[in-house]
């Protein structure tokens, strides 16, 4: 008998561990709370709804469009925050940012949440709107619109932002001027070699080539301005053995020009095509020349005025005849 009734005292203490055991994992109260219980009308104030419950739990929140009760507005969206309170419980937050715009005492009424198959009711609150200024009722006349207020104009702003907008200009201009001046490169000019009237065509050419030689252009990274001078010599030198107008003629025109040359000193004519060749390789398709092809078209520019420059005036006039014949 008395083993029996340790027994029944055994199940009865278990059942009674399990019962307050299922009623604490339950979700028992929502709390709804106010920051402030008065509010100045169109000011702003947070409403928060928190509970805490179970991970196997489910809970529904009501849904609010734009208003929580009538004069009541909901500003923006609301958040939810999930806080951890143990391994088996966290803690909801859903707040809204609430204002209202009626000089009245608003009440919030208890809101459902569902909780499983059951309903919690969350407590009420209440909120008083407060008008700052009074207002008057009595007097029932509409006042026109005021018209639109024009500030005094700001000189001291105005002499402000002038100065800083002259500053910034004139800064601007000071830097436009140092890089170009330092650092945009200009295109130099090709150098042209004036012809002397009491210097005969082949003794200048040949300063000029002497004169280019010493200045060693090339060696200092001036490859371009090596070759541009090199085929202006030998242009200016054409021109007064050959009465060709060259300066401004094409590589290739000034070689349809020197056809006879082409057929009479074979060489020379070869000499004067790599020559300028390479030069407009150089000057238009940036071509970077070698060492011995520089020292090459100076040697090879020499070959043809030695070779090509009339003994005599007889010889002179008889190579310019020649050519004016193969012209026609």
């Amino acid at each position: 008998m008395i083993k029996k009734s340790y027994i029944l005292f055994f199940v009865l203490v278990t059942f009674c561990i399990t019962v307050g055991t299922n009623a604490s994992a339950q979700v028992t109260s929502v709390e709804a709370n106010i920051d402030s219980t008065e509010l100045l009308i169109g000011s702003q104030t947070v409403l928060t709804f928190e509970w805490e419950q179970y991970p196997t739990q489910t809970v529904k929140a009501p849904i609010f469009s734009d208003t929580i009760v009538n004069f009541l507005e909901i500003v923006e969206k609301p958040t939810i925050d999930t806080t951890v309170v143990s391994d088996e419980v966290s803690k909801i937050d859903i707040k809204y940012v609430i204002t209202s715009f009626e000089d009245t005492l608003i009440y919030i009424r208890p809101m459902p949440f569902v909780i499983d198959k059951d309903t919690i009711w969350s407590n009420p609150l209440s909120l008083k709107i407060i008008q700052p200024f009074r207002i008057d009722t009595e007097n029932g006349d509409m006042a026109d619109i005021k018209p639109i207020y024009n500030p005094p104009f700001d000189w001291k702003n105005f002499i402000k932002q002038t100065a800083l907008v002259l500053l910034i200009i004139i800064l601007l201009i000071l830097l436009f001027i140092l890089i170009k001046k330092y650092f945009i490169k200009r295109p130099k000019k090709e150098v042209v070699k004036i012809t002397s009237p009491t210097m005969s065509a082949y003794d200048e050419a040949m300063n000029n080539l002497q004169d280019l030689e010493e200045r060693k252009l090339w060696q200092n990274q001036k490859t371009k301005e090596y070759h541009t001078e090199l085929t202006n010599i030998l242009r200016i030198y054409i021109e007064r053995v050959f009465d060709i107008h060259c300066m401004e003629m094409t590589s290739d025109e000034i070689f349809n020009s020197l056809s006879i040359l082409r057929r009479e000193q074979k060489e020379s004519f070869t000499a004067l095509k790599e020559v300028l060749t390479l030069a407009d390789l150089v000057k238009f398709a940036k071509w970077t020349p070698q060492m011995g092809e520089n020292e090459k078209s100076m040697k090879m520019a020499y070959h043809f005025i030695e070779e090509t420059y009339p003994k005599d005036e007889n010889t002179k006039e008889d190579s310019k005849e020649t050519l004016e014949k193969d012209k026609k």
